[in-house]
């Protein structure tokens, strides 16, 4: 049997070590992520708080359990409000070609010309900064990269001789469309979905980052950050764990990613 890729088991434990620390912080904390305790301002980790406390006394370790799954909650329905929209902005485009292809396509590349950042930031100050106003803000942005793949599979894909015998048989566009052409579009937005799924975590912590994302007290990584700034000299671990996460956090979506695509991608079993 062949053993798994080092990446894609480095990768699977720390997105598996994510998800079970959400979902335990979505239940469960050491201490209450809200609850203020002057008598215990930036204590240093100890027995009693493992990563120490930040400059309201609230736990750290709890802000940041509580913190990944708010950051997990939205990275999740974000990416998964722009694969369906964009799977189906993809799908309708590159069937149909023409004029419809041409005018879905320049208002596509339209949006691609802007920084997702930057077309999120212009979202948020349509809709308001807060958890569902980034999540449609995100998935607006996003939209167009999975239009983009979705389209060009569907390209490669429209012309083939299974295709042509669904129409012949007298299938519906429709039906052909859903029965033989999506099912073909899994595994590039799988690998697309994985990596986006960074993109977004890293998006909503630089917008919380900059006063955009969650508002407070609400603890969120990109928050915790922004809020340690002041107190980087002397209080050193309100910085450094809140970016480890993030760091870590992205580390192993881009490892799995990685195996996913060797393990997705045709032309990569080749070049093995």
């Amino acid at each position: 049997m062949k053993r798994p890729a080092p990446n894609a088991i480095i990768g699977g434990a720390l997105i598996g070590t994510l998800l079970a620390v959400a979902a335990t912080g979505a239940l469960w904390t050491p201490y209450e992520p809200l609850k203020l305790s002057f008598r215990e301002k930036l204590v240093a980790p100890n027995a009693a708080h493992w990563l120490g406390t930040d400059e309201f006394g609230r736990d750290v370790l709890s802000r940041l359990m509580a913190g990944a799954a708010t950051s997990v909650w939205i990275s999740l329905l974000t990416v998964t409000l722009a694969v369906l929209l964009g799977t189906l902005i993809g799908l309708i485009s590159g069937y149909t070609r023409g004029w419809t292809d041409r005018i879905i396509m320049a208002f596509n590349d339209a949006l691609l010309a802007f920084p997702g950042i930057l077309l999120a930031l212009g979202l948020l100050a349509v809709v308001g900064a807060n958890k569902y106003g980034i999540i449609l803000a995100l998935g607006i942005a996003y939209t167009p990269s999975v239009a983009r793949v979705v389209r060009g599979t569907v390209l490669s894909l429209r012309e083939r001789e299974f295709i042509a015998a669904s129409r012949v048989m007298g299938n519906s566009e429709a039906f052909t469309m859903a029965r033989h052409i999506l099912p073909n579009c899994i595994a590039p937005l799988t690998v697309l979905a994985t990596s986006m799924f960074g993109y977004v975590l890293l998006a909503e912590s630089a917008l919380s980052f900059l006063g955009l994302g969650v508002p407070p007290p609400a603890p969120t990584w990109g928050n915790m950050l922004a809020g340690s700034r002041p107190y980087i000299g002397q209080a050193m671990w309100l910085g450094i764990f809140p970016g480890l996460c993030i760091s870590l956090t992205l580390l192993g979506i881009n490892l799995l990613g990685d195996a996913l695509r060797d393990k997705l991608d045709p032309r990569m079993r080749g070049a093995r």
